[in-house]
């Protein structure tokens, strides 16, 4: 009933391929898995770096085009940087007025670039680039506002011209600090007083200026002038006396003629009328007194005890009557030699004088002058 095996059957007995070769197949599979992850992961690293080099270039561009943008303003805007102002607080400033709203790119320039802004008022163009905008900001070129300032103005006129650029000007405030000694020996005038001092001229004044800072930089422009003039070291320098003397003349020769050609012949008359003794018969030192700038001067006027009274006391009056510009000053330092001692006024239109060296000689071309003005 036992069945033996038989080693001499001739069918021999099948046995699975995978049980025959067991590690070949695990060596097979172990390599075909190392190659489809190999696949997979070259696909998903070549996938991983195309999207961040896409991502890169986008950004890259992204930041670059917002570095390279322009201001916002489509005017010319006028804003202050105070004093101690960080560039997160100069972003601010900007947004809020609309220059530069990409404070992220602001500071990071700032950061970058290790930028000084300065404090002070500036007028930021529209259309500014980045760039142009920070090296606006660090120069510390203020904003400032043009105001000329005509020859031979009185200091309480200067107001009525400052005005019109700067409706603060305070014109009471304005004249004390004229006649303030205090003030005027902090600017460098030991008189005491600014008349004479304001030299005309177009000067460009910080938009936020103030009467002090106004009269400060016309008292400088003056006391320039006089450096440049005393180096010159004019004969007449000495025999007037100084600075505040030929000022003094000066302002009476810039006061008599409106001719910048008539101006060393005026002032020879006066030096004239000085060396020997003569009162300087100017009727704008009258006018000063009263304040009477245009109009007839009267009888009592003329009788006036005023020290400024050049058509009663002889001499130079105590100070300027007005504020003298370079040729005016130019011609009392160097004026013409000449025998004249009169002058008056032809009265026919063309703004001149006529010179004479006698009274006689004088008193004929007043006749004539009152027939150019009509009268008999």
């Amino acid at each position: 009933g036992i069945k033996l095996f038989s080693y001499s059957n001739p069918q021999k007995q099948k046995i699975p391929f995978f049980n025959m070769y067991p590690k070949y197949i695990l060596y097979f599979a172990l390599v075909a898995n190392f190659f489809i992850k190999f696949l997979f992961m070259k696909k998903f690293f070549a996938f991983l770096t195309f999207f961040l080099v896409l991502f890169g270039l986008f950004g890259f561009f992204h930041i670059k085009s917002r570095f390279e943008a322009v201001s916002q303003n489509k005017e010319i805007v006028l804003l202050e940087l105070p004093k101690g102002s960080s560039p997160k607080n100069v972003s601010k400033i900007l947004h809020r007025n609309n220059v530069w709203n990409d404070s992220d790119i602001f500071n990071l320039h700032c950061r970058l670039k290790k930028c000084a802004l300065k404090a002070g008022w500036y007028e930021i163009p529209p259309n500014i680039s980045l760039k142009e905008l920070v090296a606006l900001l660090s120069s510390g070129k203020n904003a400032v506002r043009k105001v000329t300032i005509p020859e031979g103005r009185a200091s309480w006129e200067i107001p009525n011209y400052l005005q019109k650029v700067f409706p603060k000007i305070d014109s009471a405030k304005w004249n004390a600090l004229v006649h303030d000694k205090n003030f005027a020996n902090k600017l460098g005038v030991t008189i005491g007083d600014l008349e004479g001092y304001l030299l005309p001229d177009t000067y460009p004044f910080p938009v936020n200026a103030n009467e002090e800072d106004i009269l400060k930089q016309m008292v400088q422009a003056n006391l320039r002038l006089k450096k440049e003039m005393e180096e010159k070291n004019s004969p007449m320098w000495k025999k007037l006396g100084g600075w505040h003397q030929i000022l003094t003349l000066a302002s009476v020769v810039e006061e008599e003629t409106g001719k910048p050609d008539e101006r060393p012949l005026i002032a020879g008359v006066f030096h004239n009328r000085l060396d020997i003794g003569m009162p300087l018969g100017a009727d704008p030192t009258v006018r000063f007194i009263f304040k009477n700038l245009t109009g007839p001067i009267y009888k009592s006027q003329l009788q006036s005890d005023n020290p400024y009274n050049t058509r009663k006391f002889k001499g130079l009056m105590p100070g300027p009557i007005s504020n003298p510009g370079r040729k005016a000053i130019e011609a009392t330092l160097y004026p013409d030699k000449t025998n004249k001692l009169y002058f008056v006024a032809k009265d026919d239109g063309s703004g001149t004088h006529f010179f004479s060296a006698t009274l006689e000689e004088h008193n004929n071309y007043k006749n004539i002058a009152a027939k150019n003005r009509g009268e008999n």
